[in-house]
């Protein structure tokens, strides 16, 4: 009995109901369709989960019943870019901005919807300027479809927040949401990074700048791919909100134009953060250059003082008849003497010639 109860348990498993928690279950962090979370806001209360099979029911009644969809996807499930393909109703724009990978963060439209790229850090990102994974959004009327093929955080925050019973009025509602989270992201990778440059600099004015030089070309390295990435490209969200679908608002279009200018001041300051690594790095590159002369200098004044011992040692050094004190009972002593003379006075000239600029 001990044997045969497992395997019962297993053959009647697939005959019941299962809840629908176990949507999402599957691997990949998704169902088996690759829907990593699906959401269905109304125009009051906190938002309804859904999985793939309810979600293909309300795409196909063609109504989310007053509000709209949110149907979040992971990319690097099989079957979850067939699934796109057969029920999201995307255009082919959307599917060749998948295979060309990571661009800079844009948002446009697309006939009567919009589309929008948006690059963002991942879930494990550690100050790697390799650490930048793309989002691809499509919002429509009634209708957002979002796909990634990396954890990123601004989509966790938004799950979250939708989690914690956040409304969401429309899609645009529901993509500036996910900007403003993107941006709020940025800003705390610059006060993050502001706090480490602020201890390089300290470090560098202490002397301390030769260990520093490669953080510093990493942090400027992050800066530049972070700004070329993440900023939203300027002429196509003016083009964007200049003529938007008719389905948008006036008020969603004033709520992107002031997630554009947040991300605008987000921007100023990965720009001026920038321009103090470079000047940090320009100072860090002088120091090092000026310990770089002083340790050349030393070498040099050491080897012009061994000067006159090496060039006597090796002119009496010579199996040759005619050395000069060559039988004399004193001469290694006079010989000494001479070297320590010569060289007294060659390390006084020069010690002369150093001081004189700094009288």
């Amino acid at each position: 009995m001990a044997i045969r109860a497992p395997r019962d348990i297993a053959m009647n498993e697939p005959h019941k109901p299962q809840p629908s928690s176990s949507l999402l279950s599957s691997s990949y962090g998704a169902d088996e369709h690759g829907l990593i979370c699906g959401y269905r806001f109304l125009a009051e209360g906190p938002a309804q989960p859904l999985g793939s099979d309810e979600a293909l029911r309300q795409l196909g009644a063609g109504s989310a019943g007053g509000g709209f969809l949110w149907l979040h996807f992971n990319l690097s499930h099989a079957r979850a870019e067939a699934w796109l393909r057969r029920h999201g109703g995307l255009s082919e724009a959307f599917f060749e901005a998948l295979s060309e990978g990571s661009r800079s963060s844009r948002i446009e439209r697309d006939g009567d919807a919009l589309f929008a790229v948006v690059n963002d850090v991942t879930f494990d990102f550690s100050f790697d300027a390799g650490d930048v994974a793309t989002l691809w959004v499509h919002v429509r009327d009634g209708l957002v479809i979002s796909a990634r093929r990396h954890p990123l955080r601004s989509v966790d925050r938004l799950r979250a927040d939708v989690k914690g019973g956040e409304c969401l009025v429309s899609p645009v509602a529901l993509l500036d949401h996910l900007l403003r989270d993107q941006a709020d992201e940025l800003l705390r990778i610059v006060r993050t990074a502001t706090d480490r440059v602020d201890d390089i600099e300290d470090a560098v004015l202490a002397g301390q700048a030769l260990r520093h030089g490669s953080e510093l070309a990493q942090l400027r390295r992050l800066m530049v791919r972070l700004q070329r990435w993440l900023a939203p490209e300027p002429s196509a969200l003016m083009r964007m909100l200049g003529n938007p679908p008719a389905w948008v608002s006036a008020g969603d279009t004033e709520r992107m134009r002031q997630s554009s200018e947040e991300f605008a001041v987000v921007l100023r300051d990965i720009g001026a953060l920038q321009e103090r690594i470079k000047l940090l790095q320009e100072e860090a590159t002088s120091r090092v250059a000026e310990e770089n002369n002083r340790s050349l200098f030393t070498l040099t004044m050491v080897t012009v003082l061994a000067l006159p011992i090496n060039l006597i040692a090796g002119l009496l050094g010579m199996n040759v008849g005619g050395i000069p004190l060559a039988d004399h009972a004193h001469g290694f002593v006079l010989v000494v003497l001479l070297i320590t003379a010569i060289t007294a006075l060659l390390g006084w000239t020069l010690w002369r010639r150093i001081r004189r600029p700094h009288d």
